[in-house]
C-alpha cells in the first residue's frame, strides 16, 4: 500500500510546527547548508562577507538560516495559518518518470486540511516570506532580481527534496538487500 492510499488525517497547528522544527534541525540540513555556502564562497556572493574561513562561516550561517526559516514558514507557520498540509505523500509505485514528475509537481500542489488539493501557497508564500526575512542578513543581495533568484533556489531545493523523499526508501531497501 502506498502512502497516497492511506487514509488522510489533518494535522493540528502544533503538529505542523513540530514537523517544521524537526526538519530545521535534522542532519541533512547541515551538509546542504555547507554545500550552498561553498557554492556561494566560490561565486563570491555577498562579497562583504569576505573570503577564507570567516567568509565561509558567514555564508554557512546565512545558508542554514535560509533553510531553517524556509522550513518554519513552509512547513509550520503558513500551513497552520492557511490550513494546508505540509507533508509529502509518496506514490511509491509506478514508473520512475511518473514518480519523479509527481514529486516535482508537489511544489505546485498541496493538500488542504479538508483533504482537497489546492495551489501550494505554503511553498511559494512561505519561501517568499523567508526570502523577505533574509534581506535582514544579506547586505549585498537585496534587490528584486536577487530575491526572485533566492525564491527559485529555495523552491527548487524543496522540489529536489521531494524527489529524494520519493525514492530514498527504494534506495535504502536495495542497499539492505545487498547485505
Amino acid at each position: 500500500m502506498t502512502e497516497k492510499a492511506l487514509p488522510f488525517h489533518a494535522l493540528t497547528a502544533k503538529e505542523k510546527i513540530d514537523i517544521a522544527f524537526k526538519d530545521s534541525f535534522d542532519y541533512p540540513v547541515y551538509p546542504t547548508a555547507g554545500l550552498f555556502a561553498l557554492l556561494y564562497q566560490i561565486e563570491n556572493q555577498n562579497p562583504s562577507f569576505g573570503q577564507g574561513m570567516p567568509g565561509y562561516a558567514k555564508r554557512f550561517a546565512t545558508s542554514y538560516g535560509d533553510q531553517m526559516i524556509g522550513n518554519m514558514m513552509t512547513e509550520g507557520f503558513v500551513p497552520a495559518l492557511i490550513h494546508t498540509d505540509p507533508r509529502y505523500f509518496r506514490l511509491g509505485e509506478g514508473s520512475k518518470t511518473h514518480r519523479a514528475l509527481y514529486a516535482l509537481s508537489q511544489i505546485m500542489v498541496t493538500k488542504m486540511d479538508s483533504g482537497h488539493t489546492t495551489f501550494n501557497f505554503e511553498e511559494w508564500g512561505g519561501n517568499a516570506a523567508a526570502v523577505a526575512i533574509s534581506n535582514a542578513y544579506y547586505p549585498d543581495t537585496r534587490d528584486v532580481n536577487d530575491n526572485v533568484q533566492k525564491l527559485l533556489v529555495q523552491c527548487a531545493t524543496d522540489a529536489f527534496s521531494n524527489v529524494l523523499k520519493e525514492f530514498w526508501p527504494d534506495v535504502k531497501r536495495k542497499f539492505h538487500q545487498r547485505k
